[in-house]
């Protein structure tokens, strides 16, 4: 592989900025109603869950230096990871969506510079900037906007946690669907990680660091977001910052924070895109991807972001258990078929049990109980396909 490498640093600038976002410090606010000491236990441990998946998925990635969607073909073959890459692009396009205008509409409340519309033209503007640099070249971009969002996310949480943080916000969350919540964030990374881990100088190192920063980061995210609608009783972000006395900094947060975490959806868009035909180029793809993204979020309206994360979930989570499976404990590979019906119906079963596990309340949630059943089930039909061969 010629791709230059990328280092420790870059991979975890990476993924700091991936975290620091609008989205996560909003689904913390969900979690506000559990009071702050249940509140964080569940932010902590859905997030080490759904960071060790994150883990062995960008170490799949890593160790056959493929794309994420390239080794979805490992499990479900040429033609069957077309259904995956396609669906990949969709929720990329939809999450690019969702971020320009949750950043859009904050920056909007805190300073109105002539509509909505205006700051999501500005925010898009910006992430095809980042993606126009490229990911290889982003370093110095990367160094000073992470350099700038890391002081401002410590004045806003210094900020927020000299408030009282005793008291819980009217709701009703349980500690499950609070685990849950935690988890849906790094989970509906699964589908990305392996397009930056594959360049890692150090195949564990990268993919570690990568999963570590992210996991520290969101839940700082998700902490100042609890921890915020606490403080000021308001699950409204722009009024979260403006109750702060964070005016101009307020800004720079909603807008750089949308920025390097959205850049990273539009160009994982271009990388599946690849996936599904050689022929089209991931950087401009990635730029028609913001554009879509940009003109959904000034035209349609996109509400409910817990319902689109459990969405997400329902779709990758199984898929990324069999590919797991299949590469560290099976030790099997589709690359060379056109499909594998066998994982296809094995995945249909495990959206269905996601669905349904969505009504049932556990206190760890519906993910992890979800991919055990789907990798127990995945490893039962191999054996028994063994023992018919015999």
């Amino acid at each position: 592989m010629n791709e230059t490498k990328t280092s420790l640093f870059s991979n975890g600038l990476i993924w700091f900025g991936a975290a620091v976002s609008i989205a996560e410090i909003l689904t913390g606010t969900l979690i506000a109603p559990l009071g702050f000491g249940k509140g964080l236990c569940a932010i902590l441990l859905g997030h080490f869950i759904g960071c060790v998946l994150l883990y062995f998925a960008g170490l799949i990635g890593a160790y056959t230096e493929k794309s994420s969607m390239e080794t979805v073909k490992m499990s479900f073959g040429e033609k069957g990871s077309l259904l995956f890459s396609s669906l990949n692009v969709l929720q990329l396009v939809g999450w690019t969506a969702v971020m320009i205008v949750s950043g859009a509409a904050a920056a909007h409340s805190i300073a109105n510079i002539g509509g909505q519309w205006a700051w999501s033209i500005i925010i898009g503007l910006l992430i095809i900037i980042w993606i126009l640099v490229g990911i290889k070249n982003l370093n110095k971009l990367n160094i000073i906007a992470m350099g700038v969002l890391f002081v401002l996310t410590i004045v806003l949480s210094v900020v927020i946690f000299q408030g009282d943080l005793t008291s819980s916000l009217k709701g009703n969350i349980s500690f499950g669907a609070a685990v849950e919540l935690s988890v849906a964030m790094p989970l509906s990374w699964l589908p990305l990680i392996s397009d930056y881990t594959r360049y890692g100088k150090s195949k564990k190192g990268s993919t570690l660091t990568s999963a570590v920063v992210y996991f520290f980061t969101s839940c700082w995210m998700y902490i100042i977001g609890m921890g915020a609608a606490i403080f000021t009783g308001e699950n409204d972000i722009a009024k979260i910052l403006m109750g702060a006395g964070l005016g101009i900094t307020g800004i720079l947060i909603v807008v750089f924070s949308t920025v390097t975490t959205t850049f990273l959806d539009a160009y994982s868009a271009g990388v599946s895109s690849v996936s599904i035909s050689k022929k089209l180029n991931e950087k401009w793809v990635a730029v028609v991807v913001c554009g879509l993204g940009t003109f959904l979020a000034i035209f349609t309206p996109i509400t409910k972001l817990e319902d689109f994360l459990y969405l997400i979930g329902s779709v990758f989570a199984p898929m990324i258990a069999i590919i797991i499976t299949d590469y560290f404990i099976l030790k099997k590979d589709y690359c060379g078929k056109a499909l594998s019906l066998k994982n296809l119906i094995i995945w249909l079963f495990g959206f269905i049990i996601y669905r349904v596990f969505l009504h049932i309340d556990t206190i760890i949630g519906n993910t992890l109980p979800v991919m055990i059943i789907v990798v127990l089930v995945c490893v039962i039909v191999n054996k028994c396909s063994l023992v018919k061969r015999k």
